[in-house]
């Protein structure tokens, strides 16, 4: 029997199973063993790499963040790239005009964000359908998801609903946060060891002997797990595999010059949703213009422009550092990195103006946590406190192995020159 055979059986089992506190433990066994088989099937047909990305689907990760375009065709993709970034992709009346990974660059409040137009996925796409795994693959390596929905179609075909349903998959969680989960695993014996410090009524009248079934089906026999929230067999699963992606996402529900206002309002009001239209410019500006819909983006990458300045001089308001949530995170220790990691190592303290700071200027550590347009000068350390450093004397003698390799080379230089 194949994967895809095994596990028609078991979600046919699941449909016909009565959920109560009688037959929890048996569905957690069942949906252990679903997210194990479509985890294998997932592997197996990207290759065993986790997503091969295909023809036309290696794009050079550029800019501040990434925003991946996901959608059925025709739903206004390769339209609302060029209203982002004047980047001018196909775009035409009939379905599937965009057949690779179009690349562009949204400029907003001096950051760049990389936004892809990738082609149309249809029902399916999670097993290979259309091109469906070249356009996940792309999505689980994106910093934030766009879906971009036609709001004509959305009440008759519930593609919001089915797109969820693919990602998910895959393993892609949509505006979720890793379950606070803590899996410990032994060398030795000892079973698992179950600890919670909250109640856990999702995993039936006996939580321990759910999560020590659901382990076992991935071969962990000896662990210690720490739950310090209420969780759900599904979320004990994701942190078992280890392999799941926690992502924004935000909807836009394109088109509604062509639904009613009552429709448009029931859309708006959707959770992680705005509704505009490309064509009319509703909430769609131009690319450098700022709009409702630029505004959201910003919003979910968790972006934070952070203005440097030298002592003595003032900040410099053109060029701001631009720090994510997603990515390195936004203190100060990130920024540090994100400018130079020699600054990193000599850092000293930061005086910080703005939003996070308790008063002007306030002195931070590496650890504080930066607001929107901050204005932040480093200090270093001075040559007698790098000198007290118990690295000193390895980083001198690495500058000291630096400058002799550099001698070395040039003195060869100069020999090969008089001989030619």
């Amino acid at each position: 029997m194949g994967v895809m055979e095994k596990i028609k059986e078991i979600e046919a089992e699941m449909a016909r199973t009565q959920k109560n506190k009688a037959t929890n433990y048996h569905l957690g066994t069942l949906k252990a063993k679903l997210a194990r088989l479509r985890n294998e099937l997932f592997v197996e047909q990207s290759g065993g790499s986790g997503g091969s990305s295909g023809e036309g689907f290696d794009v050079a990760r550029n800019g501040d963040a990434r925003v991946a375009l996901i959608g059925f065709p025709s739903v206004g993709k390769s339209t609302l790239l060029g209203a982002l970034t004047a980047t001018e992709s196909e775009a035409a009346a009939y379905e599937f005009t965009t057949l690779t990974c179009i690349p562009g660059v949204m400029r907003y409040k001096g950051s760049k964000v990389q936004v892809l137009d990738l082609p149309g996925i249809i029902e399916g796409a999670a097993h290979g359908a259309g091109r469906g795994k070249e356009v996940i693959a792309v999505a689980r390596n994106a910093d934030a998801i766009l879906i971009v929905l036609d709001a004509g179609k959305e009440g008759l075909n519930r593609h919001r609903e089915i797109l969820e349903r693919e990602l998910e998959t895959v393993g892609i969680r949509l505006n979720q946060r890793p379950p606070d989960v803590k899996i410990s695993k032994r060398k030795m014996g000892g079973g698992i060891r179950f600890s919670s410090t909250v109640p856990q009524t999702k995993l039936g009248p006996e939580p321990e002997k759910v999560v020590t079934q659901i382990l076992r089906e991935y071969k962990i026999i000896s662990a210690d797990v720490l739950a310090r929230e209420e969780i759900t067999v599904d979320q004990l699963v994701d942190v078992a595999l280890g392999n799941r992606e926690y992502k924004p996402a935000l909807y836009l529900y394109n088109k509604i010059d062509t639904i009613t206002i009552e429709e448009v309002d029931q859309l708006a009001r959707q959770p992680h949703s705005i509704v505009g239209s490309v064509n009319k410019k509703w909430n769609i500006g131009q690319p450098l213009e700022d709009d409702a819909l630029k505004q959201k983006m910003w919003e979910y990458l968790g972006l934070t422009r952070i203005y440097t300045k030298r002592k003595g001089s003032p900040p410099d308001l053109e060029e701001p550092v631009v720090l994510s949530d997603i990515r390195k995170g936004t203190t100060v220790r990130s920024l540090c990195a994100n400018i130079s990691t020699q600054m990193l190592r000599d850092f000293n303290y930061a005086l910080v103006w703005g939003k996070s700071a308790v008063h002007a200027p306030q002195r931070c550590g590496l650890t504080h946590r930066l607001d929107d347009e901050d204005v932040v000068q480093i200090v270093t350390k001075t040559i007698k406190q790098q000198q007290n450093s118990s690295s000193y004397a390895m980083l001198a003698q690495e500058y000291q192995d630096k400058h002799s390799k550099k001698r070395l080379e040039a003195k060869k230089q100069k020999q090969k020159r008089l001989r030619g």
